[in-house]
């Protein structure tokens, strides 16, 4: 069974930095495309970054040069070191999981196969 637990989300001072982290477990992690989403409330769930299994990454204009995505194949593990936040970085950060690579062209949350529950990221003005 697939599972996809998040971790280090907070409150930050804008300006400030997070590093979310995101754990999986009950699949081959190298072989699949990883992602990062993001909702604020009532607003849609939105994409932020991915990385394929090679590697290649692709953002989100809004997140471009502050966030950085990676992963840690060794250690199951999804990384986004998010930079220069500002208050509309406010939102639950969802991990996000596509096994054939196609989440890696276009970050589309109808691509993706498993979240993971979630982690709240507030970013104070």
């Amino acid at each position: 069974q697939v599972h996809l637990v998040e971790s280090g989300g907070g409150s930050v001072q804008a300006g400030g930095s997070l590093r979310l982290s995101c754990r999986g477990s009950g699949f081959t992690f190298r072989y699949y495309c990883m992602g990062w989403f993001r909702q604020a409330p009532g607003q849609e769930r939105e994409g932020v970054a991915v990385i394929g299994h090679d590697g290649n990454t692709n953002y989100a204009d809004s997140v471009k040069g502050r966030f950085t995505i990676s992963r840690d194949n060794a250690k199951n593990t999804l990384y986004l070191q998010m930079n220069s936040l500002v208050h509309d970085d406010t939102a639950m950060y969802y991990c996000a999981a596509e096994e054939n690579g196609v989440l890696a062209a276009a970050i589309d949350s109808g691509f993706v196969e498993y979240w993971g529950p979630g982690t709240q990221v507030t970013v104070s003005s």
